[in-house]
């Protein structure tokens, strides 16, 4: 679809009206710049249909990446029964996880993967190549105004050059190899202003450092982020990647930079190299070969096509943050959501054992150049280690010829393939039991690293290698303090639209009902009033590897972990409703409805089966787990946000008003005698209260390609039907 982007920039046509998201005959609907990139690549939508957050589509991206993981990739869709590969210049394979491991095993493994690529001609990038995400970028499968989505979370790099990147889940990889697409929830906008412009040793690493410290309340929970205002600017693109990689940690599921001029100037810089890489001298008179993605063609018809936000598009925050009044900041430890000013940590003179200069975070050039600069002459101090690995070999290759790969190496830095390593736990140097470690990586969770028993913490690349040298958490000597503003938390503010400003910028617009879809589900509804609840509560840990446990079984251990009740109550429930007759276009059953996140936890497609299977074919929570909701939507359980009705029902009937205690009468189900209908097409709620009371919300509507996995009975079902239809 890119490629037709392309033609018709290229041929100065005027682009399709559906891929510009304006329809001549009906009111123009505002759309930001990720809902306009998001219509560009849905399927399948009805005519007239204006892609907005909230909205569930069909998609089908530009390319999807696999890394270590395309084995039981391979195993997914062979189960399903699918032989062909849909659209092969689709796919990516990247080795990059486990690179270290030099076992038959795991030979045997890369190999498998390997073989798979060149029978169904997929590019392929074996070990050592790079991480895929930074491959992605380099490669130009990440590329503005694209949709790029990997089987891997920190595809949200991808927006550091404007390509809306975004996780998927294994079965998703399985569809789209098998039919090009899959589905996806638009999330909700929020809008991050960076204003001023970053001190002299401060870096993209120390601004997302701030982000997930100071914005640690799930404010950019599941949602889609919009970087932008004229703090933006004075961001190279490095900074950009690294801030857009670790919108993963702050939560969200995508992280957007404009593309502009700096952008702009990038690619012509990496399409200068590209042609140096391939052919040395091109000077000469031979014409030089064109890359697929990387070339003159593809940069030129990208410079004469602007795709921006509309003004009145509608966010569900506006955060804005001064880049000119934040120091350098260290995360941790083992948590994202502690951020402290370098300064103040410096000043506690916290001992380190190891140091990590790698991932997809911050081993490019620029970081290597930066950690360099704050090493050069000196030595990694005693009882230290310092592990360093470029995001790729590209980037190793540029790092040599600069000569900053042999000054980390001279001051006694251990080099490592180029791959993920320790920052996921796999090969040599992970922390031990009582050690503390400072890395330019993405996580210091607890364990994730090495021993649960150290400590980690995140830093910039400069504060990382000054670190090393130290003996201590400490930045570089080249960092002047008085060329910092005052040390302390940076100047931030966030806004929320009023509600009536909210749902009169978002109404509601209707879908139509697919045949064989129910345009109502109804039953009783019962309430568990708890944020939070996780998918070992919902499903428990120690029934999730017996593969031989019937869909029977599920239902009868469902909620076992939070209330050892409710699978019986919610059998006797359906027992009474099976006596009744069901309308057609209604599907009973028994509605659960809980607070926030529901589902979070381990990404076991159980906690939805088992729902399903007990009798539950929708939840209504006031927001869900992502990981959850695309478990439960592959496996046809419908999924409902309405924060509105869970406040009404924490304020009636959970203990002192509040969600995390049970009932007012110590109940961890509450069962009043409320009963719901879900009019999922219409985005409507109606719930009777036992008063008599009838109450209607307004919710986001199902859309059809929901409806259409619910029909299959869930994304296998849809694979199939996909597969047979085009035999």
């Amino acid at each position: 679809m890119l490629s037709l982007f392309l033609l018709h920039l290229r041929r100065g046509s005027r682009f399709p009206a559906r891929c510009l998201a304006t329809v001549a005959h009906r009111p123009r609907v505002p759309q930001t710049i990720i809902e306009k990139v998001v219509q560009k690549y849905a399927v399948d939508l009805p005519e007239g249909k204006t892609v907005r957050a909230g909205d569930y589509v069909m998609i089908r991206p530009e390319h999807v990446m696999t890394h270590d993981n395309t084995g039981p990739v391979i195993s997914k869709f062979k189960s399903i029964g699918a032989t062909r590969i849909k659209n092969p210049t689709q796919l990516v394979f990247t080795l990059d996880h486990d690179v270290q491991n030099k076992s038959a095993k795991n030979l045997s493994k890369y190999a498998s993967i390997e073989a798979f690529a060149r029978t169904h001609d997929i590019d392929f990038y074996p070990a050592g190549r790079g991480i895929g995400h930074q491959v992605l970028v380099e490669e130009g499968y990440a590329f503005p105004y694209a949709l790029t989505v990997a089987s891997d979370s920190h595809s949200n790099m991808y927006g550091g050059v404007g390509c809306v990147g975004t996780p998927i889940v294994r079965t998703d990889a399985a569809a789209l190899w098998a039919t090009g697409k899959t589905w996806w929830q638009v999330p909700r906008m929020v809008k991050v202003e960076f204003k001023g412009r970053l001190a002299p040793g401060v870096t993209g690493k120390d601004v997302i450092v701030a982000l997930c410290g100071y914005f640690k309340n799930d404010e950019v929970l599941n949602a889609a982020i919009e970087f932008t205002g004229e703090g933006v600017k004075s961001l190279a693109i490095d900074d950009r990647l690294t801030i857009a990689n670790m919108t993963t940690e702050w939560g969200a599921l995508s992280g957007v930079f404009p593309v502009d001029d700096a952008l702009l100037q990038w690619y012509e810089v990496l399409l200068k190299r590209i042609e140096r890489r391939t052919f040395g001298d091109t000077s000469s008179l031979w014409s030089v070969p064109e890359h697929p993605r990387i070339n003159r063609r593809r940069l030129d018809a990208l410079r004469s096509f602007n795709l921006a936000s509309d003004p009145d598009a509608s966010y569900a925050a506006h955060i804005t943050f001064d880049l000119s009044t934040l120091v350098p900041h260290v995360s941790g430890p083992n948590s994202v959501k502690i951020a402290t000013p370098l300064p103040e940590l410096q000043a506690e003179v916290i001992p380190i054992q190891k140091a990590y200069l790698l991932s997809c975070t911050n081993a490019r050039l620029s970081d290597i150049a930066a950690a360099a600069e704050a090493i050069r002459g000196r030595k990694v101090a005693p009882g230290v280690e310092f592990y360093v690995a470029a995001a790729s070999s590209e980037v190793q290759q540029d790092a040599e010829r600069q000569g900053d790969w042999a000054t980390l190496i001279a001051a006694g830095a251990k080099p490592l393939p180029s791959g993920c390593g320790p920052c996921i736990g796999l090969g040599t140097g992970l922390l031990e039991d009582g050690q503390t470690g400072i890395s330019a990586t993405n996580r210091n969770y607890k364990g994730r690293m090495g021993s649960p028993n150290a400590k980690a913490y995140l830093a910039s690349p400069a504060v990382v290698a000054a670190s090393a040298i130290k003996g201590y958490i400490c930045g570089p000597d080249a960092l002047d303090p008085s060329l910092l503003p005052p040390a302390g938390a940076p100047t931030f503010a966030i806004s929320t639209p009023s509600k009536e400003a909210s749902s009169g910028a978002t109404e509601v617009q209707k879908e139509p009902v697919l045949p064989g879809f129910p345009s109502t589900f109804s039953g009783p509804l019962l309430f568990a009033p708890q944020d939070n609840l996780n998918t070992d509560a919902l499903y428990p840990g120690k029934y999730t590897y017996q593969d031989d446990i019937t869909l029977e079984k599920q239902a009868e251990v469902v909620m076992e972990n939070y209330d050892p009740s409710f699978a019986a109550l919610v059998a006797s429930i359906r027992k009474e409703q099976s006596a009744n007759a069901e309308a057609p276009e209604t599907k009973r059953g028994v509605i659960l409805v809980s607070g926030y996140n529901f589902g979070t936890g381990s990404s076991r497609e159980q906690a939805a089966t088992a729902l399903k299977s007990a009798g539950v074919p929708l939840v209504i929570a006031g927001s869900f787990g992502d990981i959850f909701k695309r478990n439960a939507i592959n496996n046809g359980l419908v999924c409902i946000e309405c924060p509105d009705l869970v406040a009404d029902l924490t304020a009636a009937h959970a203990k002192d008003g509040k969600r995390g205690a049970g009932g007012e009468k110590g109940e961890l189900t509450v069962n009043e005698g409320h009963s719901v209908d879900v009019k999922v097409a219409e985005g409507r709620v109606i719930v009777r209260w036992p008063s008599g009371e009838e109450k209607t919300y307004s919710v986001g509507t199902i859309g059809a390609s929901v409806q259409e996995l619910w029909l299959c009975g869930g994304l296998e079902g849809f694979v199939l039907k996909s597969i047979q239809a085009e035999a």
